[in-house]
């Protein structure tokens, strides 16, 4: 069989599971679901993707992957949408920590934190951003001070996604006081059931909480959690950001985004203008998908892949934006609550995982090679 034959035979198995797979409770309830019943679905959903052997297509098999490829995981996640699947809860552990590990990782810390991500029994979050260091992620304030036989972590973290279901976090902290900027900061892998860790969640103008406020108080890390060597955590944090916004990420968020707009064509584009409106985003979400697609024919390059998939964060969140804010001017009534929730949640996708503004600065220094 050619490769081709064998990712249709592959596309073709994983639409069947997803057609007895997918809780017919999210397909039905979606909008009416309470924060915490989502919660358990999407956790559940990771739970259901391990055993069905459909968890880190792309991990190698030796931590609990399935050893395929990126072009795998990407026909699943746009087979996934087509079913509208839900998003699992351990998301940040699936595509920031695992690809973070493998990268920069040692082969014990891999061995010791990847299966327990690909089973979906360890959700992890992402301690990087703090009230004075948003956009400007290399003056993070947290600091680890070095104690015998690893860290105390002292500081403050916030809009921490699903802090309060998490057992981990990839933390970002100073490991120095006098070194210079960008070569004081180390890269972590930080206990978040442990002493000296206190959450407050951050109720949201959609009145989720899906975000909180992380506050360390000589948290401990032993140095075997320290990934990579002092110093070297800004390099490692830009792995994890370049996962955050690259191809993997959208491929995801497309599930979301083709669900949201899969509801808008099926329940409120009823007259002929918004017919036409809703079509030219169907094209632009298409665009998306092809553009994921077009970049896997570079993965084994990185620069080439890079620029390739350095766009997407831009396309997915803006587009997501219009189409709900779209819905929510039709005023749906078989949908209202699900497309008010979605309009407010989605203000601040073109802010989360960086800013679109520093994302156009990078691409245009980075891509473009544009004077600064």
């Amino acid at each position: 069989m050619t490769p081709l034959d064998n990712q249709q035979l592959f596309l073709d198995s994983a639409r069947e599971w997803l057609k007895t797979s997918v809780p017919e409770r999210w397909r039905q309830e979606r909008g009416a679901l309470s924060e915490d019943e989502i919660v358990e679905i999407r956790h559940e959903w990771d739970r259901q993707l391990f055993a069905g052997g459909y968890s880190g297509l792309a991990i190698p098999t030796m931590y609990g992957g399935q050893g395929m490829g990126l072009r795998e995981e990407v026909l699943f996640h746009e087979a996934a949408a087509q079913a509208h699947a839900p998003e699992g809860i351990g998301r940040i552990g699936k595509i920031l920590t695992v690809p973070t590990l493998v990268a920069h990782g040692s082969e014990e810390q891999r061995a010791k934190y990847i299966p327990g991500i690909m089973a979906g029994t360890e959700v992890w979050c992402q301690a990087f951003s703090e009230p004075g260091a948003g956009s400007d992620l290399a003056n993070v304030a947290a600091f680890a001070r070095k104690t015998e036989g690893g860290y105390l972590v002292t500081g403050q973290k916030i809009w921490t996604s699903f802090a309060q279901y998490a057992e981990r976090a990839i933390l970002l902290a100073r490991t120095s006081h006098t070194d210079p900027r960008y070569r004081n900061l180390s890269f972590f892998l930080l206990d978040m059931k442990q002493p000296g860790i206190t959450l407050r969640t951050i109720r949201q103008i959609s009145d989720t909480s899906h975000f909180s406020e992380v506050f360390m108080d000589s948290a401990f890390v032993a140095d075997s959690d320290r990934v990579g060597e002092e110093g070297e955590g800004w390099n490692i944090a830009m792995t994890t950001l370049t996962s955050e916004r690259g191809g993997v990420e959208a491929i995801t968020r497309y599930v979301e985004v083709r669900g949201d707009l899969d509801t808008l064509m099926r329940c409120c584009a009823t007259s002929s203008d918004i017919d036409t409106e809703v079509k030219q985003l169907d094209t632009r979400l298409e665009l998306v998908r092809w553009q994921v697609m077009k970049a896997l024919d570079y993965v084994e390059e990185d620069l080439e892949f890079f620029r390739r998939t350095c766009m997407l964060k831009i396309m997915w969140s803006e587009l997501w934006q219009e189409v709900t804010q779209l819905a929510v001017s039709l005023n749906c009534r078989a949908h209202q609550e699900h497309w008010r929730n979605q309009y407010l949640e989605t203000r601040a996708v073109s802010i989360y995982s960086g800013s679109n503004e520093i994302q156009r600065n990078i691409i245009g220094d980075r891509v473009l090679g544009l004077p600064r």
